[in-house]
């Protein structure tokens, strides 16, 4: 597989953003097995917190955005709007128990508890380029499963086209979807889709877990979508339902915003966003405020191993 490697320099930092969602809204409201890492005196993360998977050998040359950054700068609407709003308040989520109900168009039905994300699957490393539609970027050491092998084993019919994912319901756990402001003006529960292929190809992840640890809350606990050629909104978070379906679903931002935001969400410098440009973005790292530097945008992510996927469709169309 082809990788596309980050060095240290090309680290910048998040103070500077585009307010994509923070603006939408207004526009809503208004108009091998390894463990890690080690525990030390100093670390208080609990022994349950670690997970036990293979370390992702093929990415290790790609630098890692520091966990801070990764656990504190994130969107996760349903716990506000801000960036630094779902490590601030997505404490309130309870993600245990926790059911993951998998149905539609498959021979076998199948619902995972909480314990079948940690064992049922073995769980593997996959350090994946995190690119946001905002136009920021990140390199997240992601732990979890290809999506393939759920859908393997739950025997898609021949009338599975898609695969739809929701996320959890639950305005108490979750104020920002019982708040029309707080919560961006989003008609939820969240939900996003991909097409079959799309779903079973190898890149596509389950992942329940980063930088050796099970996944917090605010980054999508227990478990979340990861689709690194695409833009970060697809990769949905706190997933309770998957459905696999015969007709394309429509994806929360494609419902709310249908002229900026399409199905496919693919990576394409070529094909700007209506009030920003793709064409280069911002790597989210331990930088200053002035050590700020950009980086050209790469097609599919720079996974242009998924290119055969969309051969005969127009990406600037199909966005």
């Amino acid at each position: 597989m082809r990788r596309h490697k980050l060095t240290e320099n090309d680290v910048t930092p998040e103070e500077i953003f585009y307010h994509r969602r923070k603006l939408i809204a207004g526009l809503g409201a208004i108009g091998g097995m390894s463990l890690l890492p080690q525990i030390s005196q100093a670390d208080p993360m609990p022994q349950e917190n670690l997970l036990l998977f293979k370390k992702d050998s093929l990415n290790t040359a790609l630098s890692l955005t520091p966990e801070d950054k990764v656990t504190g700068y994130n969107n996760f609407y349903e716990f506000g709007i801000d960036k630094g709003s779902p490590a601030q308040y997505a404490h309130t989520l309870k993600t245990a128990p926790w059911q993951v109900e998998i149905s539609g168009e498959v021979e076998k039905p199948l619902i995972l508890d909480l314990q079948d994300l940690y064992t049922r699957y073995p769980l593997q490393e996959r350090i994946y380029r995190f690119r946001c539609v905002e136009a920021w970027a990140m390199v997240i050491p992601w732990i979890g499963f290809e999506l393939n092998a759920l859908l393997r084993e739950v025997r898609p019919t021949s009338r599975a086209k898609y695969v739809e994912f929701e996320t959890l319901y639950d305005p108490e756990q979750m104020p920002g979807q019982k708040n029309f402001f707080w919560g961006g003006g989003i008609n939820y529960p969240y939900r996003e889709g991909l097409t079959i292929a799309e779903a079973m190809h190898p890149l596509t992840l389950l992942s329940v877990g980063l930088y050796g640890k099970k996944l917090t809350p605010q980054n999508g606990a227990p478990i979340r979508l990861v689709v690194p050629w695409k833009y970060g909104f697809k990769s949905i978070k706190s997933i309770v339902k998957i459905r696999l379906t015969e007709t394309r679903p429509l994806n929360t931002w494609q419902q709310l915003a249908p002229h900026e935001y399409g199905f496919y969400a693919n990576v394409n410098p070529n094909v700007p966003h209506p009030r920003w440009s793709q064409a280069s973005e911002r790597v989210i790292g331990a930088g200053g405020l002035f050590n700020v530097k950009r980086q050209p945008t790469l097609l599919f992510n720079g996974y242009d191993e998924v290119a055969s996927l969309y051969q005969g469709l127009d990406l600037t169309v199909n966005y």
